[in-house]
């Protein structure tokens, strides 16, 4: 029994210190692209030309963390944009060469333009997402993350008063550096 709990023990201490991933990071990134897979009426789906904003997360020194992502992605041919908020809890698995953090978010999304905070109102989403480091040098690593949102309630108020829940549901690429204290 002893044995068994000291190798348990052992492979725990490996998995979990073995790199520098269990110390404290900060992360900055860019979402590069939103692409929205949800029908917004029938069988059309927003298209969007450009995004702007920022994903930052802070790892915790036990291989946990806490983040938000802030953007906003403009509609192709429109001037409404997707506005974006939200805040993630990720871990980033013990591994040693690579950086691969897992993670899960819930926020909000809403259209902006001039005029039209009547006609549109805020909805929920949640997320999920996944971003892959590689470190460059002991103290800096450069990753891609992809995530995927779940956004089916954004309403939008229809002229005869009765209102249509939008599908803004998609998927969204970033790239970023982190920092490694």
């Amino acid at each position: 029994m002893k044995k068994i709990s000291l190798t348990i023990i052992s492979v725990a201490c490996l998995f979990l210190f073995s790199n520098y991933a269990s110390a404290f990071s900060v992360s900055v990134g860019l979402p590069m692209s939103y692409t929205v897979t949800g029908k917004t009426g029938g069988d059309t789906t927003l298209e969007t030309e450009s995004t702007n904003g920022y994903l930052i997360g802070i790892q915790l020194p036990f291989a946990l963390g806490i983040g938000m992502d802030s953007y906003k992605s403009v509609v192709k041919n429109a001037t409404p944009k997707v506005a974006t908020d939200v805040y993630n809890i990720f871990y980033q698995l013990p591994i040693p060469i690579l950086n691969i953090v897992l993670g899960l978010g819930t926020g909000n999304q809403k259209i902006e333009c001039s005029g039209c905070d009547s006609v549109y109102k805020k909805g929920s989403l949640t997320q999920w997402y996944t971003s892959i480091g590689m470190p460059i040098i002991p103290f800096f690593d450069i990753h891609l993350s992809y995530r995927s949102i779940t956004s089916k309630n954004v309403e939008q108020k229809n002229d005869d008063g009765s209102t249509t829940k939008l599908d803004l549901s998609g998927n969204v690429t970033g790239v970023g550096i982190a920092f490694n204290f």
